[in-house]
């Protein structure tokens, strides 16, 4: 699949594969943030968008575009600016992208990044057709709470996404005692974490060693044995390698 960026300057944005690493999870204990490997596919499964330039926003809770400021050393072409008002904060994304017909992109902020006091928008810009640029938008939550990009920060994450697979999903509710394998494997499941978590507790035992439960992160059923659903298409990842913009 194609995925192409069209620059519209000399210079192309900072772009490249978002990373799996986040701050605060490195700032966990023993970086535990990182056993949760939904978390960490989720975090690079995507490109980013990296701010050119350092700077400081504050918004004073009015509807008004010039209720935002915005202080830099950086030259203005290369900051946000308050282009809606409402306390919306905008980046200009200075590319045109363009995906294969049926694809579209998805446009948000970095996922499991918080950031005090302002929240990305999310977007959906059908990039297979539309022969125009888009822009990342950050919403203030609080006034006057002054927040702070720094040079290389990312401010834009995106990803292709085939919106017609999505509405082409049938959302059923079943019971599970219709499966009975699923019943039995999610009851063995279920049985072994109650089981794990009362011998965390205790002092020198196998649990304490461990740490914590491996079998979603390699990939495996509750009793060990390898994952085998039904489809060619299935592959067990523990990490996203993704393609940097060439």
């Amino acid at each position: 699949m194609k995925l192409v960026l069209y620059k519209l300057h000399p210079e192309a944005p900072m772009i490249e594969p978002a990373p799996m690493e986040r701050a605060w999870m490195d700032a966990t204990p023993q970086q535990f943030a990182y056993r949760c490997l939904p978390l960490n596919i989720a975090n690079a499964c995507g490109w980013v968008i990296r701010s050119p330039v350092a700077f400081k926003a504050i918004w004073d809770g009015k509807p008004g575009k010039e209720a935002i400021r915005i202080g830099s050393n950086g030259p203005a072409h290369l900051l946000p600016l308050s282009h809606f008002g409402s306390g919306v904060l905008t980046f200009h994304v200075n590319a045109l992208f363009r995906t294969e017909p049926g694809i579209n992109l998805f446009v948000g902020g970095p996922p499991n990044a918080p950031k005090d006091a302002i929240q990305p928008l999310s977007g959906i810009v059908e990039t297979d057709w539309a022969p125009y640029t888009f822009t990342m938008n950050w919403i203030f939550t609080r006034p006057g709470v002054p927040i702070r990009f720094d040079e290389g920060e990312p401010f834009c994450f995106f990803f292709p996404l085939d919106v017609a697979m999505v509405e082409a999903a049938q959302p059923e509710v079943r019971e599970i005692a219709d499966e009975p394998a699923l019943q039995a494997a999610y009851g063995d499941w279920s049985a072994r974490r109650t089981a794990f978590n009362e011998e965390l507790m205790i002092e020198g035992s196998q649990a304490r060693t461990e740490k914590w439960q491996k079998g979603y992160f390699k990939g495996r059923n509750p009793d060990g044995s390898a994952q085998t659903p039904e489809g060619a298409a299935f592959k067990h990842r523990t990490k996203v390698r993704l393609r940097p913009f060439v």
